[in-house]
């Protein structure tokens, strides 16, 4: 019992803990995103890491819903370095030198478009308030005159990264669009081929360093039990 209270003590006092959301094809660096816990948080030499987002990708089920995502990590050392690569998910976390990043969440970050043959541009993705835990994101792409105080374009509007809804400068519906599908569609005069949809994943990162103590006095704890019960037994 000793062990667990002492274990728990540690992780309440000396743990680190933070959150970040990371669009894919950028980086952080783990100690700019953990945060101290109590007075005994102490950094450790893995705080310098540098964590890239090689790539972030979705699984869905046959309705269409997001049945899991991924994000493809690599991290570097302070030499720039590759000193451990994973793909990690929901349940399954990342571990490196006592800090846990765990999968929780995801974002839209741009959607890459080609206009009139030209580009690729990235147009960055809002996410829009609605009714429930649905997630929306939707964009805009300007038509005309840009410098007129008036102005109007194309709409884009997506639930996730599977497919694009668009709407023409009315707000009329004008069409659906895959990421990747290299279909155009031609909305008020302007031909648009959808080449990408960016993700951003959402991590949690934390250390625990009390965790093996509680483990161990578990451990014990049922140890002790099973030597009292034979005991008895006999």
């Amino acid at each position: 019992m000793l062990l667990i209270m002492a274990g728990g003590t540690l992780s309440a006092t000396g743990s680190f803990r933070g959150s970040v959301t990371v669009p894919q094809g950028l980086n952080f660096v783990m100690g700019d995103v953990l945060g101290p816990t109590g007075f005994l948080s102490t950094p450790t030499e893995a705080f310098n890491t540098e964590v890239h987002v090689n790539k972030f990708y979705m699984d869905y089920y046959d309705s269409g819903e997001v049945s899991q995502f991924h994000t493809d990590l690599s991290l570097f050392d302070m030499n720039g370095k590759e000193v451990m690569r994973k793909t990690l998910s929901v349940n399954d976390p990342l571990r490196y030198g006592g800090i846990t990043i765990y999968q929780t969440d995801w974002s839209f970050s741009a959607l890459q478009i080609l206009k009139d043959g030209e580009g690729p541009f990235n147009l960055a993705m809002a996410p829009l308030t609605i009714n429930g835990d649905k997630k929306l994101f939707g964009t805009f792409l300007p038509v005309g005159d840009t410098d007129s105080s008036n102005v109007k374009g194309i709409s884009m509007l997506a639930r996730d990264l599977q497919s694009i809804v668009l709407y023409d400068k009315q707000g009329k519906f004008a069409g659906v669009r895959r990421p990747n599908s290299k279909l155009p569609i031609e909305i008020d005069g302007t031909k648009i081929v959808i080449v990408d949809a960016i993700g951003s994943s959402g991590l949690d990162l934390k250390t625990d360093p009390g965790v093996p103590a509680v483990y161990a006095g578990f451990g014990a704890l049922m140890l002790t039990t099973c030597i009292s019960y034979l005991s008895h037994a006999q």
